[in-house]
């Protein structure tokens, strides 16, 4: 009898290697595109989850892009790669064995027991001579003319053996140089390129916009900051102590802003086309220099908000520029703008407005300059204040008033920001 073959075994399957494709995630509405900016690690690194991988840049912020698992990545773009949100770029092999420090350790004990090579038997010592009459080294003469000058000896051709320089080509360069036809600077003439982000690019592209687009003009005044001075001074010390921030100007800018925007309601709009938009909130964007540049966080509903309010947001929103943890929505929807050149130094400017704004206020610094007041000479902290705005939906008598109205507010905050209550205005 015939004994049925057994039947074969099949094949172990072999293992799959789970690989995770890790794809660029939206980072706000109609943004389309980012660009790598930096890779914080390296293709072929163990990477823990949550972990920073790279630096994106947005056409509004730079943001950073976390691992989504732990793994060895594989990188599947380069720096400085425009990227497609939803696109590919990088592996993570999600089964790779996390390397123990131990396994790199004995890598580096071989290093140390390499034998040094010994290079000080090498019978070269007579060969030095030679090099005193390399090409470019002039001779004793020749050096004594050039140093007198202030002559570089790279910048003359030698004519002497083995290209030395003769007292005769030293005397000629001189000529040359006193004939102004050379150069006796030695300083460096290196250039650098670097390629613009995509957020200095796509911002470059709005201003421009901004200035050929809209009919753009610009009113000043200036605001005298003596009663700012005397209440920060007299309440800056408890403020801090009670609220755990300080009190700025910012804050006295705002609560101006958004009263002056309430008076004048058509600075407060944006245009659509054919048709004006008017917003019955004051979303404020507040001007912050970061890392990557000038970013806009938005202050929202900051009509509603008292100075500790101000204060606290505008704290934690430059605390998130710096950074890089801004998000864009956090940066999106302001109605208005204002900018504080005045830290870096800014006597007067003329702010760009922030698209679809129509309005932006610009700050600047403040100097104790002799102001007339009640008839006499006083000197006074004061600052210049410049407003832009769009002519095409703010007249004349709407950006005059409403810059008249932050000045009242910032000379007499007591009346028109405290409503004659300091303490109680600031929470104390």
């Amino acid at each position: 009898m015939i004994k049925p073959k057994a039947e074969s075994k099949p094949p172990k399957a072999q293992k799959i290697m789970a690989i995770l494709e890790m794809k660029v995630p939206s980072p706000g509405e109609s943004i389309t595109e980012v660009e790598i900016a930096t890779w914080l690690v390296k293709d072929g690194d163990y990477v823990e989850k949550d972990q920073p991988i790279a630096e994106v840049d947005s056409d509004k912020a730079t943001l950073e892009l976390p691992a989504e698992q732990s793994g060895i990545i594989t990188l599947k773009a380069e720096e400085g790669d425009a990227v497609q949100v939803g696109q590919v770029v990088c592996l993570i092999d999600m089964d790779a064995p996390k390397p123990e420090a131990s396994a790199v350790a004995p890598k580096a004990e071989e290093k140390k027991e390499e034998p040094k090579p010994e290079v000080k038997e090498t019978p070269k010592a007579e060969e030095k001579p030679a090099a005193t009459y390399a090409t470019g080294t002039p001779s004793p003469a020749a050096k004594k003319i050039l140093d007198e000058k202030g002559i570089p000896a790279t910048s003359v051709q030698g004519s002497g053996k083995d290209g030395r320089i003769t007292k005769d080509d030293a005397q000629s360069a001189n000529a040359t140089v006193s004939m102004g036809a050379v150069s006796s600077t030695d300083g460096s003439r290196a250039t650098t390129t670097t390629k613009l982000s995509v957020l200095r690019r796509k911002l470059s592209a709005r201003l421009v916009s901004v200035k050929n687009e809209t009919a753009m003009l610009t009113t000043f005044n200036e605001v005298d900051m003596s009663e700012i001075f005397r209440i920060r001074k007299q309440y800056k010390d408890e403020f801090a102590q009670k609220h755990g921030i300080g009190l700025g100007f910012m804050s006295f800018f705002t609560k101006a802003v958004t009263r002056a925007l309430q008076m004048y309601p058509d600075v407060n709009a944006s245009i659509d086309g054919d048709y004006k938009i008017n917003y019955d909130f004051c979303d404020i964007s507040i001007a912050v220099s970061g890392p990557k540049g000038l970013m806009v966080p938005v202050l929202r509903n900051a009509e509603n908000m008292t100075f500790r309010g101000v204060e606290a947001s505008i704290k934690t929103l430059a605390e998130k520029v710096r950074d890089g943890k801004i998000t864009v929505d956090e940066m999106t929807g302001g109605t208005f703008t204002v900018t504080n050149g005045g830290v870096f130094g800014s006597m007067l400017s003329t702010p760009i407005i922030n698209p679809p704004q129509s309005a932006i206020l610009g700050m600047h610094n403040i100097i104790q300059r002799p102001v007339a007041v009640n008839g006499q000479v006083e000197i006074r902290p004061m600052m210049y204040v410049a407003m832009s705005y769009d002519h095409r939906i703010i007249d004349g008598r709407e950006s005059v008033g409403f810059l008249v109205a932050v000045k009242e507010a910032i000379d007499n905050p007591v009346e028109f920001l405290m409503n004659g209550d300091e303490r109680k205005a600031l929470e104390l």
